[in-house]
């Protein structure tokens, strides 16, 4: 990892550490504002920990716009899960076989930037 690649990612973490300090829930209830503020803390921490030992420049710049967008997207809708998403229905798909292939390609496809790792921590 390149020394500024290195930076943009320490920086990263902190500006995702600050935004949790800071964070105030939709509903401005104590409770809530501080399950949400350990859940920012949390996920940064176990997503952080677990990419840091990543060397592929492709993948590192991949995990950094992950991370950008979901900083834009919480700070934007005021909630720092996930954004639920629609994706291709797996319902017509055999058990087997090219359909079900073509079903699993097309829903690993249509899955947002922001949800890549959040299936393999959760």
């Amino acid at each position: 990892m390149t020394p500024a690649t290195q930076q943009k990612v320490l920086g990263l973490y902190r500006k995702v550490l600050h935004i949790a300090k800071n964070w105030q829930s939709a509903s401005g209830q104590i409770e809530e504002t501080m399950r949400e503020k350990e859940y920012i803390r949390n996920e940064a921490r176990t997503l952080f920990r677990k990419n840091k030992n990543v060397t592929d420049p492709k993948l590192i710049k991949q995990c950094i716009e992950e991370c950008e967008a979901r900083i834009e997207i919480g700070l934007h809708y005021n909630i720092p899960y996930p954004r639920p998403i629609h994706l291709p229905p797996m319902g017509l798909a055999h058990k087997q076989g090219r359909t079900l292939r073509h079903q699993e390609k097309l829903r690993k496809i249509s899955k947002p930037i922001y949800l890549k790792s959040h299936d393999e921590i959760s």
